[in-house]
């Protein structure tokens, strides 16, 4: 606020002199110009007092008229001309103000002041995020959804105009600012006490490095989430301690190669990492055998890399192919029949269109597609404003790299304990992995349910923490009780207890409860607000626990200190 009243002080101090100027010699002239009175006689001139009354109402065009009496014709001669000087002065000042209201630096000032204001005002846990292109804008929608508070940060001015119609249910602060500056980052409240991490997701990889070097020094306490895509950086951004990098290629190729090896865990992965409300992406099943990977790239490298050790035949096709080095390399896009033939597309299983061009991609798939119709075709979407491209050819699997980052994002953020449950699920066999996929495709009606934690304590669930307190007993069943209709069931799957560093997956309803157990459970946002008034409110837990409904009121255990119903 200080840099606003000191910035308009100093645009505003040549208009300021001259409006001053003016009224003094105004007021001056008054005092010297000879009256006259009612009789027509000479009267002295005007007092100061008077004088200044006198040009104050008149420079700002109220006016009472010739007071205290009539005027003298030098004095109405000398009120002409202080007239017109005062119309100039304040029409300079005018239009000087109206300059400095659009003034770039004056408004990114005003814009900055009110951001940091709102910023400061925050009293609950936020997520502060760098760049919110493709990536980041997934990342809000689904936090919003979730009622996480956020705050952002976009180079792009017009995306923050963008961002301001954003029908987003939480009140969001929104600068546009260059995150690699600290004091972009401070300003967004990076050492606020309720910044709980930064996630850097920029599409400039320069950037991001910055921001997590920036976090790691000013407010080493916070985690950082950050995207990148080479390896050097990816090493640097390590070297400084960065919690979590997501390399959507590299993330991709796992998968990829993971759908090969063990499509039914991969599916169920698949389904604990998607965003919440999403339709449930179809199952793909990638066949072992013969594949070609269209684009040497970083993806393409990648793709390379983690289908190579499952014993898979790879061709290449690339305008500059890299050495032999054991597979089979045919110069060009993969866009025209020959080449795709020359990489044996005719015996070929699948293939990747892994170029950075959309439209070469499509012409890849299109082309191989009618080759060989029976070929399990992945694509890579590079921009979002293609997506009705893809959808309509309808690839096998599709790669888009925002919507991989934004989905290892919320996972990490929301549920830090389904990362645990993650690693337990890669040592599953494909029979387990299929019936708990098919549990969780039944919970949200055809979408992707939300997984989150609870841990049984005074701050996540106090009347439940109490209960246990004062007793035990409680099993995992009872608590996840309709709390309108006990008989029946929440339609809540636990995936996972801890307790005290051991990990129980898939509890069952018998399994009994203790202070500070945490729960990782599957289902949607509604039940998921009916659990939490189970855990927070004494009457609701005792009637769903016990079948006993409970008088709460004080005025009511006062009246009926009885206080059990049903």
């Amino acid at each position: 606020m200080n840099s606003v009243f000191f910035l308009v002080l100093r645009r505003m101090r040549a208009p300021l002199i001259v409006l001053i100027v003016i009224y003094a010699v105004s007021v001056l002239g008054l005092t010297l110009a000879p009256g006259v009175d009612a009789n027509g006689q000479p009267a002295p001139p005007l007092s100061f007092f008077h004088a200044f009354y006198f040009v104050s109402y008149t420079a700002t065009t109220i006016g009472f008229g010739e007071i205290p009496t009539a005027f003298s014709d030098a004095q109405r001669l000398w009120v002409t001309i202080c007239i017109y000087l005062t119309v100039i002065g304040w029409s300079y000042s005018i239009l000087t103000l109206l300059a400095l209201f659009q003034d770039k630096g004056f408004q990114n000032t005003l814009v900055a002041g009110r951001f940091a204001r709102r910023v400061r005002n925050i009293r609950e846990s936020f997520h502060l995020i760098c760049g919110c292109g493709e990536t980041g804008s997934l990342v809000c929608h689904a936090m919003d959804r979730l009622g996480r508070k956020f705050v952002i940060v976009e180079k792009d001015e017009l995306r923050v105009q963008e961002l301001d119609l954003e029908d987003f249910k939480t009140d969001t602060p929104t600068l546009a600012a260059d995150a690699r500056q600290p004091a972009t980052l401070v300003l967004a409240g990076l050492r606020h006490p309720k910044c709980r991490a930064v996630l850097a997701l920029t599409d400039d990889e320069e950037t991001n490095l910055a921001v997590s070097i920036a976090t790691r020094l000013l407010n080493p306490d916070i985690p950082v989430l950050a995207r990148a895509r080479s390896p050097l950086v990816a090493a640097n951004m390590a070297s400084f301690g960065t919690d979590h990098i997501i390399d959507p290629f590299e993330r991709f190729a796992e998968y990829l190669a993971l759908g090969v090896a063990a499509p039914e865990r991969f599916r169920l992965i698949e389904i604990l990492t998607g965003l919440p409300g999403a339709d449930l992406p179809g199952p793909h099943r990638p066949p072992a055998g013969h594949w070609i990977v269209c684009g040497y790239g970083r993806f393409g490298r990648a793709v390379v890399r983690h289908l190579a050790p499952a014993g898979i035949g790879i061709a290449v096709i690339d305008p500059e192919p890299p050495e032999p080095d054991g597979l089979n390399t045919v110069r060009g896009l993969g866009t025209d029949a020959a080449t795709l033939v020359a990489a044996g597309i005719r015996e070929a299983v699948g293939i990747v269109a892994g170029s950075d061009n959309d439209v070469n991609n499509l012409s890849i798939a299109v082309t191989a597609n009618e080759l060989n119709p029976r070929l399990f075709v992945v694509t890579r979407q590079n921009q979002a404003a293609n997506a009705a491209l893809f959808d309509a050819f309808r690839s096998d699997f599709n790669m888009v790299p925002s919507r991989i980052v934004a989905q290892e994002c919320l996972a990490i953020l929301t549920t830090p304990l389904l990362t645990r449950f993650l690693g337990l699920v890669r040592g599953w066999d494909e029979d387990r992995c299929r019936d708990l996929a098919g549990q969780l495709q039944d919970l949200d009606g055809g979408r992707v349910p939300e997984i989150w934690g609870v841990r049984l304590n005074a701050g996540e669930a106090p009347a439940a923490h109490r209960a246990l307190m004062a007793e035990t007993g409680i099993r995992l069943g009872d608590l996840l009780r309709d709390n309108a209709a006990r008989e029946d069931r929440l339609p809540i799957l636990p995936l996972l207890l801890e307790r005290g560093g051991e990990a129980l997956p898939m509890p069952s309803g018998a399994e009994s409860l203790a202070p500070g157990d945490h729960l990782l459970l599957a289902g949607h946002s509604g039940i998921r607000r009916r659990l939490d008034l189970t855990l927070q409110n004494a009457n609701v837990l005792d009637y769903a626990v016990r079948g006993r409904e409970g008088r709460g009121g004080w005025i009511w255990q006062k009246l009926f200190p009885g206080g059990a119903a049903r």
